[in-house]
């Protein structure tokens, strides 16, 4: 990636976070410090939130430490054994895109956080986002924005956001926004 590349992404996202492109991008709000696929709070994916809640009840619902399942690596909560075993039945149906990193961050190139609280679902799938102001960004064009995540999420999955930050680690091929 050239100089002038790397800050026309780095100033793009910027632009869309809603902050300042002098110099580089400081840690936003809960980046992945590790090479995780799965974006995992105090040991849970979705920081506990039930997944199948999010499909069967229409909001984001507390898990209960008395009913989990492992998938992709991470814990899951969930309200009820009912909603425990729909979740191991189709994990795929109900496990957040992007290992529950922040959609409109996948579709930037970065693998930021995501408030359970931020979410919707789009044909039959949960998408997060890191906040509700980047949500409504994100709604501007979900199409677009999902187009940009999963071809960038082939090329993040595995990496930690500290090299995606790093202008010299940023791997190449990625898009920028929505597509």
């Amino acid at each position: 990636m050239t100089k002038r590349s790397s800050f026309v992404r780095s100033a793009a996202l910027a632009a869309a976070l809603g902050i300042s492109a002098v110099g580089s991008i400081v840690a936003i709000s809960a980046p992945a410090s590790a090479a995780q696929e799965v974006h995992i709070v105090e040991g849970y994916a979705l920081q506990g939130f039930d997944p199948v809640a999010y499909f069967t009840v229409g909001a984001p619902t507390p898990g209960n430490s008395e009913f989990k399942a492992e998938h992709g690596g991470a814990t899951y909560r969930f309200a009820s054994a009912e909603n425990r075993d729909l979740f191991n039945a189709n994990p795929e149906k109900y496990a957040p895109q992007y290992g529950g990193f922040c959609a409109f961050g996948a579709a930037m190139g970065r693998k930021f956080g995501a408030d359970p609280q931020a979410w919707r679902i789009v044909d039959d799938k949960l998408y997060l986002n890191l906040n509700k102001e980047i949500q409504q960004r994100w709604v501007a064009d979900i199409p677009g924005f999902i187009r940009g995540a999963d071809h960038n999420w082939e090329i993040i999955e595995t990496i930690e956001d500290a090299k995606l930050a790093d202008e010299k680690m940023a791997p190449k091929g990625l898009t920028i926004g929505a597509q």
